[in-house]
C-alpha cells in the first residue's frame, strides 16, 4: 500500500506548513487537525468565568471584597467625608476657627449672628461657633477613645470564653447579665457624681465599664461559630497550638461583627457623653463640649434659640454620620445581606 501524505488544508499549502496569522492548528484526538481562530483557541485553552473575569485571577477576599463594595456605596462615601472633616477640625480646631472658646462678653449676651461671627452668641457671651467647633474634639475623642477600649476588652474576653468555654464561658455570662440590668445613664448619674476630675477620661472609663457586655457577646458567639468550622479543625488536627487557632485562622474570620457593632456604638458613646454632660455628670466647664452648651443654653432657648440650635444641630450630624457609616460596613461584611 502505498504511502500517503499527511493531510494540509488547503490554505496552508504553499505556505511552509505555517498556520496564518492570528489562527492556530489544534490536533483533533485522531490523527488529524482542526485550523482555530485565536480567541477560539483561547477559549479552549480555559474558558472565562462567568463575570467575563479571567479565571486565573486571585479569588478576593473578604476584606477585599467589603473594599470593593464599600467604595461603590455612597452612604458610606458621605459619611466617612462627614468623619474625616470632623477628626481634621478635632486635631487642628483652628483651621476653621480663630477665637478662643473660653473668650466670652456679657455685654454681647444672647445676640444673633455678627460679622465675624456667624452663629452668634449664647447667654454667657460666648461666641456659639467657636465653640461649637472646639466641642468636636471632645465629642470625636470620647467616641473613639470610649470605642477602642470597649472593642479591646470586649473582643479578648468574649473571645476567650467562646473559645476554651467551661466554667469561665458561663461567670462571664452571668457578670454581663448583671451589666445589662443597670441602666446607663442611672449608674452614669451615680458613679459620675462622685468623681471630681475634669478631664475625659472618667467619661471614658464609664462607657468602657458599661459597653464592653454588648462587644463580648458577639464575639463569644462569632468565635464559637468560627471554631466549628472545617479549617480550624484541620489546623487542630495538623497539632497547631490554641494561639495560633486564635490568632491566625479564629480571630480574622471572627472579628467583622466586631467591627460593625463598634462602629455603629461608637456615635451612640457620643451621644452618651452630650447627655452625661447636659445632666452635669460628664465633662464641666470650662471643658468645651456639646452637652455643656446645650445645658447652657436650654433656658434661654426662646430668647436665643440659635445657641441651643448650633452645637445641637452637630451633635445630631456627627452622630448620624457615625451611625451611617456603622450600617455601611455592616452591608459590606455580611454575606447574607448581598
Amino acid at each position: 500500500m502505498p504511502d500517503q501524505e499527511p493531510y494540509e488544508p488547503e490554505h496552508l499549502r504553499g505556505s511552509g506548513g505555517r498556520p496564518p496569522e492570528g489562527g492556530s492548528i489544534a490536533g483533533t484526538g485522531m490523527g488529524g487537525t482542526m485550523d482555530l481562530g485565536t480567541s477560539e483557541a483561547v477559549t479552549l485553552e480555559q474558558p472565562p468565568g462567568p463575570d467575563g473575569a479571567d479565571p486565573r485571577e486571585k479569588p478576593r477576599s473578604l476584606w477585599s471584597d467589603a473594599w470593593h463594595d464599600l467604595r461603590r456605596n455612597p452612604v458610606f462615601i458621605i459619611s466617612a467625608l462627614v468623619i474625616l472633616f470632623l477628626i481634621v477640625i478635632s486635631i487642628w480646631p483652628s483651621l476653621i476657627a480663630s477665637g478662643s472658646p473660653l473668650k466670652c462678653d456679657l455685654a454681647k449676651a444672647q445676640e444673633g449672628s455678627q460679622p465675624g461671627h456667624p452663629f452668634g452668641f449664647n447667654g454667657q457671651g460666648c461666641d456659639v461657633y467657636t465653640r461649637t467647633v472646639y466641642g468636636a474634639r471632645t465629642s470625636v475623642a470620647v467616641g473613639i477613645l470610649a470605642t477602642l477600649g470597649v472593642a479591646i476588652l470586649g473582643s479578648v474576653l468574649g473571645g476567650l470564653a467562646g473559645f476554651f468555654g467551661g466554667a469561665g464561658d458561663a461567670v462571664l455570662s452571668r457578670i454581663t447579665d448583671i451589666f445589662f440590668a443597670i441602666p446607663v445613664v442611672l449608674g452614669g448619674l451615680v458613679l459620675l457624681s462622685v468623681i471630681t476630675s475634669n478631664t475625659i477620661w472618667p467619661v471614658i472609663g464609664f462607657i468602657v465599664l458599661l459597653g464592653w457586655p454588648q462587644i463580648s457577646r458577639i464575639a463569644r458567639g462569632s468565635v464559637i461559630t468560627a471554631k466549628q468550622n472545617d479549617y480550624v479543625q484541620a489546623a487542630r488536627a495538623l497539632g497547631a497550638s490554641n494561639s495560633r487557632l486564635l490568632l491566625r485562622h479564629i480571630a480574622p474570620n471572627a472579628i467583622a461583627p466586631v467591627i460593625v457593632v463598634a462602629t455603629i456604638a461608637l456615635g451612640t458613646y457620643i451621644s452618651l457623653e452630650a447627655t452625661l454632660s447636659f445632666l452635669g455628670v460628664g465633662l464641666k466647664p470650662p471643658s468645651v463640649s456639646w452637652g455643656i452648651d446645650i445645658s447652657s443654653a436650654a433656658p434661654y432657648v426662646r430668647n436665643a434659640p440659635h445657641a441651643l440650635l448650633w452645637p445641637s444641630g452637630a451633635l445630631a450630624i456627627t452622630v448620624l454620620a457615625f451611625i451611617m457609616l456603622g450600617d455601611a460596613v455592616r452591608d459590606a461584611l455580611d454575606p447574607k445581606l448581598r
